[in-house]
């Protein structure tokens, strides 16, 4: 039984939020984003090692326990709902034997309670849990969403690494190559020392640079294993080098639709429905409490008797708090706040989901802009260096400017690939930014056993 009109009125959670009026989100593209959006990357590779991730990452098996916790408390509390039944036994041996009244040696019996919700405050706090348990699962599926998106910049960034590895051999050789030839035209007085000098600088260069790639291709390397909930010395990365081909962009859709569809905006806003209700239990804790009480038992002196005769009892017991010392006011004065902190969270969380999608779309517009530029720069310098090697080896051109020329291109080329891993990082950012949750094998393994009969 619940009495309506008592307790705090939910009716003023949304407009406090400040995000009654959204505006529309800029536009990206025109392609649906699919559920398990790193499947728009064609990468093979990268699924085998999402799906492998998403099952043995040790924090988000964490976070999946987390949930099943949360599950067991919103059970445990709807046990609340029901009666309390207990039964008891007891045996003793006296001497002499008893033979007054309440001295009996034998007793058994049940008994049964009940609290009446009067107001709904078992109800309240019930609702409670329960909305806690789905942000809770609301939190395992943004660490998935999370993971998804850790892994896949790690394997673009191992491509990276192992791609600028492969450039630097590739340079080290050239400049190998151009310090051998610039030796012999020394011998004929075409060159000077000083230029001899600067090509061993610049080969020395790029074998440090070998070096640092070489570290971020095992540090890389050790990152995706971790990810992947295995030992760092168990390194069994995929062999590949070429980045995906970068998928059209994705549509934004509407404000509500991506306030609907994020798993930490409804993280945010079940834990602000949660803090509600324990709003709405602190203070009907302060109403009366109606519980009613059934026992039965039986007493004797010894066995042959136990089941002689029956005691009845059916008591029933209200309590209304009189002077708590101001402790009950308080409690709910606190759970307000709490759910006022609540509220502003949300709205938080909305705002910056808005954010990370504009951030995207701007970095998106840039790093295109950007990439188109940084392609022509390095088909100039190839141009303009192939001209200035050919100018040295007629002895037209002094050997400076050919090593400042090949200087640049080979860091042109290095900031290529940097680029293109840059634009798929924000490509990523991007997905994480528009996507909402997806099933994992936990969740269809708990969906099967819900509808196994």
């Amino acid at each position: 039984m619940i009495l309506s009109g008592c307790g705090p009125s939910r009716s003023s959670i949304e407009p406090t939020t400040g995000l009654d009026s959204l505006q529309t989100l800029s536009s990206a593209g025109t392609v649906p984003l699919p559920q398990q959006w790193w499947q728009s990357f064609d990468d093979p590779a990268l699924h085998t090692l999402i799906d492998s991730a998403l099952t043995r990452n040790y924090n988000l098996a964490a976070t999946w326990e987390r949930f099943r916790q949360a599950q067991f408390v919103y059970k445990r509390e709807k046990g609340n709902r029901w009666p309390q039944f207990e039964a008891g036994a007891q045996s003793a041996i006296s001497r002499p034997q008893p033979d007054f009244a309440g001295g009996e040696n034998i007793q058994f019996g049940a008994s049964a309670q009940y609290e009446v919700d009067l107001w709904g405050r078992i109800g309240t706090g019930l609702r409670a849990e329960q909305f806690r348990a789905r942000a809770s699962l609301a939190d395992y599926q943004t660490a998935s969403l999370s993971l998804a998106a850790e892994v896949s910049l790690a394997w673009f960034r191992l491509k990276a690494a192992r791609q600028q590895l492969a450039l630097a051999e590739e340079q080290i050789q050239t400049n190998e190559d151009i310090f051998r030839l610039i030796r012999a035209r020394f011998g004929g007085g075409q060159v000077r020392a000083v230029d001899i000098l600067r090509q061993q600088q610049l080969l020395e260069s790029t074998r440090n640079q070998r070096l640092l790639f070489m570290r971020d291709v095992a540090l890389l390397e050790n990152q995706l294993a971790v990810l992947l909930g295995r030992q760092p010395q168990a390194k069994d990365a995929p062999e590949a080098l070429d980045f995906p081909d970068l998928p059209e962009l994705p549509a934004t859709g509407l404000p509500l639709e991506l306030v609907r569809r994020r798993p930490d905006i409804q993280q945010a806003y079940l834990s602000l429905q949660a803090a509600d209700r324990d709003y709405a239990t602190a203070v009907r804790a302060k109403y009366p409490r109606l519980s009613l009480r059934l026992s039965g038992q039986q007493r004797a002196n010894d066995y042959e008797s136990l089941f002689q005769e029956w005691a009845y009892t059916l008591a029933g017991n209200i309590v209304a708090p009189l002077f708590y010392g101001g402790a009950l006011s308080a409690e709910a004065n606190r759970n307000k706040s709490v759910r006022q902190e609540a509220i502003y969270n949300y709205g938080q969380s909305v705002l910056t989901a808005f954010r990370e999608v504009e951030d995207a779309i701007v970095r998106e517009e840039v790093q295109t802009t950007r990439l188109a530029t940084l392609e022509k720069q390095l088909t100039l310098a190839q141009k303009t260096n192939g001209q200035l090697r050919n100018e040295f080896l007629n002895g037209f051109s002094p050997y400076l400017d050919v090593l400042i020329g090949l200087d640049q291109e080979q860091q042109l080329k290095r900031d290529l690939i940097d680029a293109r891993l840059e634009q798929l990082e924000i490509r990523v950012g991007l997905y994480r930014a528009l996507a909402g949750p997806f099933e994992t094998q936990r969740e269809l393994a708990l969906t099967s056993e819900k509808t196994t009969p």
